[in-house]
């Protein structure tokens, strides 16, 4: 989606991280001053108003869709040292949070992010302890809100945090100019109201692309560069603990919400798009305007540039809302559609309690016709319009766009019809030699021995055994909480159970919430690791263990020396690919005879990751002109018996099937594509698995020598000569 007219100036952006990925374009961008046009996507423009605001300290977690703002800040630590900007990149969210404290006591700008609302569940003690003594320094939290169909969380919304703890909620129109304004004056009204402001971004938020004008980046007064000579004199007011919190409580409803309403409405902060129409109305959540106005267009009552027929409220700030300003938009109009995105209705509801108690009596639509719940597409959102205009405008007519909607689901069924069906669903899986692929394999291969066995899932890319062809996975409870969610299954189990946990949710929370209260509590589990190196599934950031990090290329942690301090004594680490081994690790750690935690580590660096790097050094010695040597796995399709056992215990992509080549075999047989990595999974399963030996390794030399042509002639004949030669059909 674009905030732009056809044919405006968009910047494409790159998608690589360092080493493996890589922002240049993004960090050039950054540099920007007054008189150039900043052009790329959402959440690097909100990267740019942090700079260009003054912020001097910057944290938070990665997740999606707000990665880059940290990941882009990690490539730009020249840019950040010459303005004193701090960057941490944080352990986890609730760390994130903490470092908002800096704003309590000295007026420096803050800015923290992470995915919400999983990322705001492990903020939430931090954000209450902020939001109590309240900010001198402006605090901004940017959130992910990662939610609908494009989302990888459960389906809910941080509103519910802002309401509890009294932080301000902005939720700014998809227009790079709008997002990049309430940046700015999200730090204003933290201070003008001494209250955290929170801002939420939808996928399509962060991604939309657009320009806007760019202002020079401003460093900060308190800073790095410019540091403080004495702390700030104890005070214990702005301490979070009683009887200090009786105050603060009372503070957040008689000074600072009001200051903030103020603020909201004395610098425009909600847009009113006027329209002809006076007798209804529309009040929409800034994040999904854009969302609104196509549905508007499609009816013939707006455009996508903001003209519409209908007045329209777009609340760029979500909380609080302003009763006068809800009220004077609504007077005067016999009804008034609310579009709020997801459930509970929060806002619908204060809306319909403020207008009582203004004495209004609008009439006001929301859930009624539109879902309650799931993301508001356009096509959700028209069908909410039409069902809103057909109670309360006869007089507009629409019988065109509901003929034009009528035609697309008639031609939907149709297709339908001649696909026999709905289209397959193409769940995510495991990208091609992953390194945790294995490990289920083993697990599969395990429970044919021992029976089926209570696995306790987490979130990251392993989440993704819980789909075919694994089917593994009980449960999923937060990031680094499977070992924590065995703890009442374990004792009720005849079997042990397995818990899968990955390297970055072991730092993340499941050191403490899992190992350690396993450790305490006797607790007799198997917890599988998954080293591969680095946070994958959010676009392969760095973590503790990674090999380097975003300074040096020192290593800061490793995770066996971790668990042996913790105390663990049973543990193994493991190469993943090694099939075999990792079965028999597994049998040994399910019927061992020590009854405390049994941890593998299940060591294997990121495919992906691997790739990135790897490729252009190969590139490099190709250009060099030097030796090359790939590796490559195949199938015999003589020897193949097409039972496919391979693929269900495997299940990589490379992995297909196609046609056998002899006329007397129906069955196709298996065959390797050519995004096979070389990993050598295919052969390790058959192997271990006692499947049938069709599988088949070959090197690939680039570059050969001249020792490589001699030995390839020979080997060429003498095969040659015991090779039975095949009839060609006729």
């Amino acid at each position: 989606m674009l905030d732009q007219p056809p044919g405006a100036l968009v910047a494409t952006a790159t998608n690589r991280t360092n080493p493996e990925r890589s922002f240049g374009e993004e960090v050039r961008s950054l540099r920007l001053g007054d008189g150039d046009i900043f052009r790329g996507e959402g959440i690097l423009a909100v990267t740019k108003a942090l700079l260009q605001s003054g912020v001097a300290y910057v944290g938070g977690y990665q997740g999606a869709p707000v990665s880059h703002l940290v990941d882009v800040l990690v490539e730009s630590q020249d840019l950040l040292d010459e303005l004193g900007v701090h960057l941490e990149t944080c352990t986890n969210e609730a760390s994130a949070a903490a470092m908002l404290g800096a704003s309590i006591n000295y007026p420096i700008r803050g800015c923290v992010t992470w995915k919400s609302i999983v990322g705001t569940n492990v903020a939430a003690d931090g954000l209450s302890n902020l939001a109590s003594p309240g900010v001198i320094g402006g605090a901004l939290i940017v959130v992910g809100e990662d939610y609908g169909e494009g989302a990888s969380i459960i389906q809910e919304r941080a509103h519910a945090y802002a309401m509890k703890s009294s932080i301000w909620l902005m939720d700014p129109r998809p227009n790079l100019p709008t997002m990049v304004r309430c940046v700015e004056q999200a730090f204003e009204l933290s201070e003008a109201s001494n209250t955290p402001v929170m801002m939420e971004l939808r996928i399509r938020a962060c991604h939309v692309t657009g320009e806007f004008p760019a202002k020079d980046n401003v460093a900060p007064a308190i800073s790095r560069n410019h540091r403080l000579a004495e702390p700030a004199a104890h005070n214990y007011d702005r301490i979070s603990h009683p009887p200090s919190t009786y105050v603060h409580e009372k503070l957040k409803v008689d000074v600072r919400q009001p200051a903030a309403q103020r603020f909201i409405v004395e610098r425009g902060l909600n847009e009113l798009l006027p329209g002809e129409r006076e007798d209804l109305g529309i009040i929409v959540q800034g994040g999904i305007a854009n969302v609104l106005l196509r549905g508007l267009s499609r009816l013939g009552l707006g455009d996508q540039l903001g003209g519409v027929s209908v007045p329209t409220l777009v609340l760029n700030v979500t909380y609080p809302l302003v009763p006068e300003q809800i009220a004077d938009f609504c007077k005067g109009k016999r009804a008034v559609l609310v579009v709020e995105e997801g459930g509970p209705d929060y806002i619908e509801q204060a809306i319909h309690a403020l207008l009582r108690k203004k004495d209004v009596d609008t009439r006001i639509h929301g859930k009624d016709v539109l879902q309650m719940a799931g993301e508001y597409t356009a096509e959700v959102v028209t069908e909410g319009l039409l069902k809103f205009f057909a109670q309360t405008a006869n007089d507009i007519d629409l019988s065109r766009p509901r003929q034009a909607l009528d035609a697309v689901r008639v031609g939907r069924l149709e297709a339908q019809k001649l696909l026999g069906g709905p289209l397959p669903l193409r769940p995510p899986g495991f990208c091609v030699g992953c390194p945790e692929r294995p490990v289920f394999s083993a697990i599969k291969l395990l429970e044919r021995d021992v029976g089926k066995v209570h696995i306790s899932s987490d979130i990251g890319c392993h989440s993704f055994a819980t789909l075919a062809p694994f089917h593994l996975g009980n449960s999923i409870l937060g990031f680094g909480m499977s070992l924590a969610s065995a703890a009442a299954v374990a004792p009720v189990m005849q079997k042990r159970t397995i818990s899968v946990m990955g390297d970055g949710g072991f730092w993340h929370n499941g050191l403490l919430s899992g190992v350690a209260s396993s450790m305490f509590n006797r607790g007799d589990r198997v917890l599988v690791i998954m080293k591969n190196g680095y946070t994958s599934a959010t676009g392969a950031q760095f973590i503790p263990n990674t090999a380097g990090n975003r300074r040096d290329g020192e290593t800061t942690s490793d995770i066996a020396s971790t668990l042996s301090a913790m105390g663990v004594t049973w543990l193994r680490t493991i190469r993943t690919y090694n099939v075999g081994t990792m079965l028999q690790t597994l049998r040994d750690a399910m019927s061992s005879a020590h009854k405390g935690l049994k941890v593998i580590v299940a060591d294997g660096e990121c495919q992906l990751a691997r790739q990135r790097r790897i490729r252009p050094e190969i590139a490099a010695q190709l250009k060099r002109g030097e030796r090359v040597v790939r590796t490559r796995y195949g199938v015999d399709d003589e020897v193949c018996t097409g039972d496919h056992s391979c693929i269900r215990l495997s299940g990589c992509p490379s992995l297909v099937v196609k046609p056998s080549p002899d006329p007397l075999r129906m069955d196709p047989v298996a065959s390797v594509n050519n995004g096979c990595v070389g990993c050598g999974l295919c052969g390790e399963v058959a192997d271990a698995a006692v499947l049938c030996p069709s599988f088949y390794r070959a090197e690939i030399v680039q570059n050969p020598t001249w020792w490589d042509r001699l030995v390839w002639r020979v080997r060429e004949r003498v095969i040659g000569l015991f090779q039975p030669r095949v009839a060609e059909p006729t």
